[in-house]
């Protein structure tokens, strides 16, 4: 029987401390499975994983109508269906143009961007659950997936942005300088949408039933919001007036309605009011959709 060779005493291993065991893990960016991780490192972790949310984002727009024989016309082709079925009903039968000279651009704005909204909030609710097999095989910040989500939506809805503007030309607006507030008008609309994104999609992780719900909401927000209608024209009561006209899904339709609509000016309480909402809504929803970091496809 051979004796083990003795180690030297100064090269014997030396057992990390628990404390030392997690400075060196955070040292080496190591991350403990099922924790929450600190806000600032989270932050950090979206943006290093930028170019995965664009690739996925810009495929998925793109295979959106691949399937279809017209492919990514119907980007297109789907709104202005729309548009041309609600002028008929709104604007032809019910005749609800009642404050606005260039009822059809108006229309058409109205569409197109509701559009973008509904589909985002849809699409953002099942964000988490739609993508549970990923959620459980990698690791990765599940905040990725609400903003890729809106993300796809607004490259899904850019060549629609594009007609409008030919339509805007084609009812008669002239250009004019604040046109150029169409870019802001644009960012603080998707700022808005990522917010609601970020809400939802925690909201229907934890219970599934509330997404069926979701449609009943766009639909509602579809009849509150000024799509079909002018609210300054309609809602009398300015408690009513107040609620429906600044509620964060009807200022977008506003505010690009003012860049684009001559007959509608600039006002700067409407802009500074859809501002303020493109800061909280995301911020709040980002921090609330990150405090479930820990159990998102734990309890799906």
């Amino acid at each position: 029987m051979t004796d083990t060779p003795s180690v030297p005493a100064g090269l014997a291993p030396r057992i990390l401390s628990a404390d030392e065991a997690a400075a060196l893990a955070q040292r080496h960016e190591l991350m403990q499975i099922g924790v929450r991780p600190p806000l600032a490192t989270y932050v950090r972790d979206i943006w290093r994983k930028r170019n995965f949310i664009w690739t996925l984002a810009s495929s998925q727009a793109y295979a959106a109508h691949q399937k279809y024989l017209l492919g990514q016309v119907w980007a297109v082709l789907n709104p202005l269906l729309l548009v041309a079925s609600y002028y008929v009903i709104f604007g032809l039968l019910l005749n609800t143009r009642r404050g606005t000279e260039n009822y059809l651009g108006f229309l058409t704005i109205g569409i197109f961007l509701f559009s973008f909204i509904a589909s985002s909030m849809t699409s953002g609710a099942k964000a988490i659950t739609s993508n549970i097999g990923l959620v459980r095989s990698l690791r990765f910040p599940r905040a990725v997936l609400p903003i890729s989500v809106a993300l796809t939506q607004l490259i899904h809805t850019l060549p629609a942005l594009g007609v409008l503007l030919l339509l805007m030309i084609v009812t008669g607006e002239p250009l004019q300088l604040e046109w150029l507030m169409l870019p802001v008008a644009i960012v603080l609309l998707f700022l808005n949408v990522l917010g609601i994104t970020f809400f939802l999609a925690r909201i229907v992780e934890i219970s599934r039933d509330i997404g069926n719900l979701i449609p009943v909401v766009t639909r509602l927000l579809r009849y509150i919001s000024g799509v079909f209608f002018s609210i300054d024209s309609y809602a009398d009561h300015p408690v009513v007036h107040a609620i429906m006209a600044y509620q964060p899904v009807a200022l977008p339709l506003t505010i690009m309605r003012e860049a684009l609509l001559s007959e509608f000016p600039i006002t700067p309480s409407t802009w500074f009011a859809a501002l303020a909402w493109a800061l909280f809504l995301p911020t709040a929803g980002f921090l609330f959709f990150w405090r479930a970091e820990a159990r998102y496809g734990r309890a799906s």
